[in-house]
């Protein structure tokens, strides 16, 4: 999502490299999100006992004594986060969540929330960390609104666990020429608000006004299914998402026959999960936790159930965003 602050942002850069294809069976995107409640389902189990877990020495003591990591998350974001028909937290953040609560001898709580609080929620200590397709950039670690280059905020630290890039999508049989971002002056985008699709979509309106061409009207919602919806009913041209989730909409949505992506995905970077800054004991053991799923192979078998395999790391950095 290169404008401001967050790809599914606090102000944005994108939600993969590329996803081949997404293998979910059946599943439903279902919007739940912006509640600020717990979910039904906490998407992972109690993981490993702290006296086997391997890498529980590394969390902070507080945490090791309540047991649980809150999460703040968008969930409404398949495949990544969302709720299955049961209303159970699924996707590849919540199964990397239970992987890394076997290694840390903690469990992964899942708390909804619309994505543009997040951050705000770990400044408030609503959570411990944010784990919803955030993107890694220079301006959410720094505490930087990319719109008006102002600090905003202490920012936040990642640790990197997947990379992803950018698409656009419109309705099936309606692609009215688009293949580009420059071929959308004059069009309607809608998109999910401050996500790195949404600066994105600022920075071609911008550039179609100085260029002297029609604009580019940007209309923003809460959830990117809202956007979606908004499209079907005509009164927008197209969508832009991370690229697994444009892939998995255009598959799974009235069985394969409401959407269909156009051109290609651009400006690829890493998800992270975010911490506070100062809470770096947190943040180095779950760095350590998503490097030993890496290493022992239990990453590579979640992103293959996924159909994200384009999107694997080889190597859990902190701060490795621009």
């Amino acid at each position: 999502m290169t404008a401001s602050t967050t790809r599914r942002t606090t102000t944005a850069r994108s939600r993969i490299a590329a996803v081949g294809a997404i293998a979910v069976a059946g599943a439903l995107l279902l919007t739940g999100c912006g509640d600020q409640t717990k979910s039904k389902d906490s998407g992972g189990d109690d993981g490993a006992s702290k006296s086997t877990a391997p890498l529980a020495d590394k969390l902070p003591q507080a945490i090791r004594d309540k047991g649980v990591i809150k999460v703040g998350s968008d969930i409404a974001y398949a495949p990544v986060e969302f709720k299955d028909d049961s209303g159970k937290v699924v996707g590849i953040d919540p199964d990397l969540a239970e992987a890394m609560g076997k290694q840390l001898g903690v469990k992964f709580e899942f708390q909804n929330a619309t994505f543009d609080t997040l951050i705000g929620g770990l400044a408030s200590k609503r959570y411990d960390i944010a784990m919803s397709a955030m993107t890694d950039t220079k301006d959410r670690q720094e505490g930087i609104d990319g719109d008006t280059g102002k600090k905003v905020g202490a920012g936040v630290d990642f640790v990197d666990y997947f990379t992803a890039g950018v698409s656009l999508y419109t309705n099936k049989g309606d692609t009215q020429g688009i293949k580009t971002w420059d071929d959308l002056c004059g069009k309607t985008m809608a998109v999910q608000r401050n996500t790195f699709s949404h600066d994105l979509a600022k920075d071609q309106a911008k550039k179609c006004t100085d260029a002297g061409k029609k604009t580019l009207k940007v209309e923003e919602f809460d959830t990117n299914p809202e956007a979606e919806t908004r499209m079907r009913s005509k009164g927008a041209d197209v969508v832009s998402a991370d690229f697994p989730i444009a892939a998995y909409s255009v598959k799974n949505s009235g069985g394969g026959k409401y959407f269909e992506i156009v051109g290609e995905q651009v400006e690829a970077g890493p998800y992270g999960i975010a911490v506070a800054k100062g809470n770096n004991e947190l943040r180095d053991a779950l760095q350590a936790a998503v490097q030993a799923l890496i290493d022992n192979g239990e990453y590579q078998k979640i992103i293959e159930k996924w159909g994200v395999e384009d999107g694997a790391i080889t190597e859990a950095k902190i701060n490795g965003g621009s």
